[in-house]
């Protein structure tokens, strides 16, 4: 251990002991993404059952959430990884470092698809990115003007898709997942209208980021099991999870094609499935060596029978890291290789 380790390991004890502890908490305790919230479940479960530890608490609190926590500081009071569905921001990283989070780790587990489903129940559709932001944009260009949105059915859109209500549950602002969708499908399918393009920066950054509040797009909150149930509940409506939901879901659920690609294993690791994204979670350096178990915990993520191929958190959705990236990342993370500031 570096003197640095040494140094931020004495200073979490010391925050322990000011906070009325003989000791560190003997729970390892997690919050973040709920789209990681599986995986970091699974592994929970591995590691109690293997070392007889208590199972760590995880709490899904959205990717960020989970950062705003998580950057609070050092101590018992403080979680000790947080899960994301997307990099850490510069300005989450500012947050940590201001308040004496100045050691972190990041591990990149894996990838997962951003999947669009509806019930098994419900016809094929098959949609671009041009035409869900046509559906789910506060303002949209009609005959080459910006104007507040108008469509209620997807055959308004376009006569070839459902004469069905448009009704897509999906994720809050605090949710990578939200971060992930208005990134991969609303602004590349806003990109590709003349009408979108000839705005100023701004304005054009409002038009393709900002989601529809009228109805046909619904906020579900940070529990993707919600948008599952209202899914199977009423098979016109459409859903916004990762590709993991779907995954366990699939004998009541199935996916949207998108631009005629369904998400699946083989689609997702290649890229050829067009919306997808890294899953990480990021370690409190100054905790690793005082709470119980923290360590050993970090080494059943990254071990290759969780993360590796074949491994039980592929057997869950995951799509694992080639070979190369993989052991780059899991001694990195054993390491407590303490990551660079993200870019702006």
């Amino acid at each position: 251990m570096t003197k640095f380790s040494i140094g931020m390991a004495a200073t979490a004890i010391a925050t322990l002991a000011m906070a009325g502890s003989a000791a560190a908490r003997d729970q390892i305790r997690i919050v973040g993404s709920s789209t990681v919230f599986p995986y970091t479940q699974a592994v929970s479960e591995e590691f109690a059952n293997k070392t007889g530890q208590a199972s760590p608490v995880v709490e899904s609190t959205g990717t960020g959430g989970g950062m705003k926590i998580f950057c609070g500081g050092i101590g018992e009071g403080h979680p000790d990884i947080t899960g994301a569905s997307r990099a850490m921001k510069a300005s989450e990283f500012k947050l940590c470092a201001e308040n004496g989070v100045d050691s972190i780790t990041e591990v990149l587990i894996g990838f997962d698809g951003l999947s669009v489903a509806h019930a098994s129940s419900a016809p094929e559709i098959d949609v671009t990115k041009a035409q869900l932001f046509l559906a789910l944009a506060a303002e949209v260009p009609v005959e080459g003007k910006i104007v507040p949105n108008p469509y209620t059915k997807w055959s308004e859109i376009d006569p070839a898709l459902p004469d069905a209500k448009i009704q897509v549950f999906g994720p809050p602002p605090t949710s990578g997942t939200r971060d992930a969708f208005v990134e991969l499908v609303m602004e590349e399918g806003c990109a590709t209208f003349e009408a979108v393009e000839a705005l100023e920066k701004d304005a054009k950054k409002s038009v393709c980021q900002r989601m529809r509040q009228d109805g046909p797009f619904i906020e579900a909150g940070e529990n993707d099991n919600l948008i599952v149930q209202r899914l199977q509940a009423d098979p016109s409506a459409l859903g916004i999870f990762g590709y993991s939901f779907l995954f366990e879901n699939s004998d009541t659920l199935k996916a949207v094609a998108i631009e005629g690609v369904a998400p699946n294993e083989d689609t997702i690791a290649s890229g050829e499935y067009g919306i997808s994204r890294p899953l990480f979670f990021y370690v409190k350096n100054a905790h690793r060596g005082v709470i119980a178990g923290l360590d050993e915990f970090i080494t059943e993520y990254v071990s290759e029978a969780a993360m590796g191929p074949g491994g039980y958190l592929s057997d869950r959705g995951l799509i694992p890291l080639g070979d190369e990236r993989r052991k780059a990342v899991q001694d990195a993370a054993l390491a407590g290789k303490k990551m660079d500031a993200p870019g702006a």
